[in-house]
């Protein structure tokens, strides 16, 4: 089905004529007509009304960037097709898959909805033309600001900068604070916890108000060359990367959620280790948690530890870090 109407101008007779016959196929495979997910700019598939509603959505908001593969209104994922040749044939994978992505978008209505919102806009290209996304270039330039210790000035003037050599119908964020909103918008937001100086403590919960570690006695806070302390200038930082909601982003993506729940729905039963869940103690917790693993959508994780230079072996690395991922925890989505 030719599809290249979805791009036109939204006045054109063309983009009409598409609209209409969207309108037919998908009320053709609804299960309902009252219900069917709205493709516009708008709804990005989240909202469901009937099809005259939808009709002027459309007509008004413009069908949501990038949806050109039909999911969520009967048709299967071109996607979908080319990676099932490397895995075992199912017949209603597809739609199963699409089933745990409207779970996971049930979670929480109101995220779900702000989240596709912003999907649909950031994924417009940077500039007419230009085959990198605003997205793609927030992203990649964060990660410079990260990895050199750029201050927010400093990267602000960056992007004016950068702003001021691209066409005027440019996308790109003007300052550091639109760029962090970006960043938590998909769910990559942080907590920062203080700490004491000597890890002993979080000042979270009881020690929310404290201002000393109660076994070490050392300040909350920074202590200045002249000896006075620099009150709400903490002396340690804990960054706390919370996991749910990135564990929900992953299900927001059909390709993404597929192998998610690959384990329920591909696994073979050969006898041979291919997979985690072929592991005794992935099925201990199966035997253990009969209701929890019936489920596709509740994960289960894994222990383990990724030093990056611990010990500080001759390299140049100004400090160390373990990368720790607590698992065997079981986790309900």
């Amino acid at each position: 089905m030719d599809k290249s109407w979805i791009f036109k101008d939204k006045d054109s007779l063309e983009y009409e004529v598409g609209v209409e016959s969207f309108l037919i196929f998908a009320e053709e495979n609804s299960k309902d007509p009252k219900n069917i997910p709205c493709p516009c700019g708008r709804c990005v598939n989240f909202r469901k009304y009937n099809v005259k509603v939808i009709q002027g959505h459309l007509y008004k908001k413009g069908f949501s960037f990038g949806y050109t593969d039909w999911i969520w209104h009967g048709e299967t994922s071109s996607k979908s097709v080319r990676s099932s040749t490397f895995l075992p044939k199912e017949q209603n994978a597809q739609s199963e898959t699409v089933d745990v992505c409207e779970a996971a978008y049930n979670l929480d209505d109101h995220d779900s909805y702000d989240f596709n919102r912003f999907v649909a806009d950031a994924e417009r290209p940077l500039y007419k033309g230009s085959e990198c996304t605003k997205l793609e270039s927030m992203l990649k330039l964060y990660n410079w600001k990260a990895r050199f210790g750029i201050s927010d000035s400093a990267f602000t003037e960056l992007l004016t900068s950068i702003g001021s050599f691209l066409p005027q119908d440019h996308v790109l964020l003007v300052n550091a604070y639109e760029a962090k909103k970006t960043l938590s918008d998909l769910g990559l937001e942080y907590i920062k916890f203080h700490a004491c100086p000597n890890n002993y403590i979080l000042y979270r919960g009881i020690n929310l108000n404290a201002s000393e570690c109660p076994k070490y006695r050392l300040s909350r806070w920074k202590v200045a060359k002249d000896g006075k302390l620099r009150v709400n200038s903490p002396a340690k930082v804990m960054w706390y990367f919370p996991i749910i909601p990135r564990f929900k982003r992953m299900f927001k993506s059909p390709d993404t959620a597929e192998q998610l729940i690959w384990h329920s729905k591909q696994q073979s039963n050969d006898g041979q280790m291919r997979h985690s869940a072929d592991s005794p103690s992935w099925r201990n917790i199966d035997y253990r948690w009969p209701s929890f693993a019936s489920d596709p959508i509740n994960l289960q994780l894994a222990l383990g530890a990724d030093g990056i230079n611990p010990f500080n072996n001759g390299l140049s690395n100004r400090y160390s870090c373990w990368s720790i991922v607590l698992v065997a925890c079981l986790i309900y989505l």
